[in-house]
């Protein structure tokens, strides 16, 4: 197994993210304005950087965010074990009361280890972690050097679980922004992350940054 170094960015913002609309795995959400600008701040810091493939999720809004790396050639791949969390009921849907309570109920019964629990008609973390690890396999084995991925926010924050080999518990003691960038790099079959969040692609001339909604 090939020593490697992986990027791993999250997605562009979506007028959902805006919104805190819930999206989840069935919602397949376009970026909106700012996204495309930051998924272009993205590209013109790291496009000098010899990728050999990029890989995505199967929703359009990681495609999107890819895709100035497509226009210049890059080859991708897409991994639907690495879409966003299933989140049922809720999906598309503006919080409300009850859904704020439902959700922190799930979240609530992950930290303390239930990992079957989930949302109405929704994937469990166990479930989410199944396919994260089927993911991670494919990683170990490949063999090119640098590798990019874009994920989305839940999915992202059990996969660093899942590099890690730490228990889903954890998830939440990792952030996510919209174009968050990650760093992982292998020897053998460990990752280590070297880089959490990173936005600094960002920063503009005015020396503001945008503000990244879940």
């Amino acid at each position: 197994m090939a020593d490697k170094t992986i990027y791993i960015l999250r997605h562009g913002q979506t007028d959902y993210n805006l919104q805190g609309i819930v999206q989840g795995g069935g919602v397949d959400t376009s970026l909106n304005a700012t996204g495309r600008s930051q998924a272009l701040a993205f590209y013109n810091k790291y496009q000098h950087l010899p990728f050999a493939k990029v890989l995505t999720s199967s929703l359009k809004r990681t495609h999107e965010t890819i895709d100035p790396f497509l226009s210049k050639g890059l080859q991708w791949e897409q991994h639907p074990e690495i879409n966003e969390m299933g989140w049922g009921d809720h999906e598309g849907k503006a919080a409300t009361e009850q859904s704020k309570k439902e959700y922190d109920s799930v979240t609530g019964a992950w930290q303390r280890g239930d990992y079957h629990a989930a949302m109405p008609n929704g994937e469990s973390a166990l479930e989410l972690q199944q396919r994260l690890e089927v993911f991670v396999a494919h990683l170990q084995q490949r063999t090119e050097e640098l590798l990019l991925v874009c994920s989305h926010g839940r999915a992202m924050r059990g996969l660093m679980c899942v590099l890690k080999a730490e228990p889903l518990a954890n998830m939440n003691d990792y952030s996510h922004s919209n174009t968050g960038l990650w760093i992982a790099k292998q020897q053998g079959d460990r990752f280590e992350l070297t880089l959490e969040n990173d936005t600094s692609h960002l920063l503009v001339k005015e020396g503001q940054q945008w503000r990244s909604k879940r």
